[in-house]
């Protein structure tokens, strides 16, 4: 279970895999230590690409499912749902690591509360804006088989491609 490569937009394969809706996540099905095993992997990919979200499926686990860190706290999440959004929209620029080197403005909520639960299954309720309310939806959108190419518009670089 050492598979790290991140599934990409690019990739037609790969693509169909991530436009997928995860299925709901069973905490009887699956073994403490293989849940601990695919949390430690997750983290490894994301901090090895650099990223502050990893959804499940973006490694191509059919777990709905994802990890987050933000501000120096670690977050993981399973079976998350926006339940509440602000009227305040903010369009701000994103990245994802399935969609390497393009950045995108995508228009998200201000603020949320994300209903889940927790590694070991009790359910959670988490306000969140910002950043890490930013991460919250776009890692819930992967689990929903979106995209910030589904959301967003491509952030037009004008830089004529000559290093200053």
């Amino acid at each position: 279970m050492s598979e790290t490569k991140i599934l990409s937009v690019k990739n037609r394969e790969e693509l169909a895999l991530l436009r997928k809706k995860t299925p709901v996540f069973y905490f009887a099905k699956i073994d403490k230590k293989e849940i601990a095993e695919i949390i430690k992997i997750m983290r490894q990919a994301m901090t090895k690409h650099d990223g502050v979200g990893l959804a499940a499926n973006q490694l191509g686990f059919p777990w709905r499912m994802f990890i987050a860190r933000n501000e120096n706290k670690f977050y993981v999440i399973f079976n998350p749902k926006i339940i509440k959004k602000s009227k305040e929209v903010t369009k701000l620029e994103e990245g994802c690591l399935s969609v390497p080197g393009e950045e995108w403005l995508v228009p998200r909520p201000e603020k949320i509360i994300l209903a889940g639960m927790d590694r070991r299954g009790k359910k959670i309720k988490i306000s969140a804006w910002g950043l890490l309310g930013r991460i919250f939806q776009h890692e819930t959108d992967h689990l929903n088989g979106l995209l910030i190419i589904d959301r967003g518009k491509p952030v037009i670089s004008h830089n004529s491609g000559n290093a200053l």
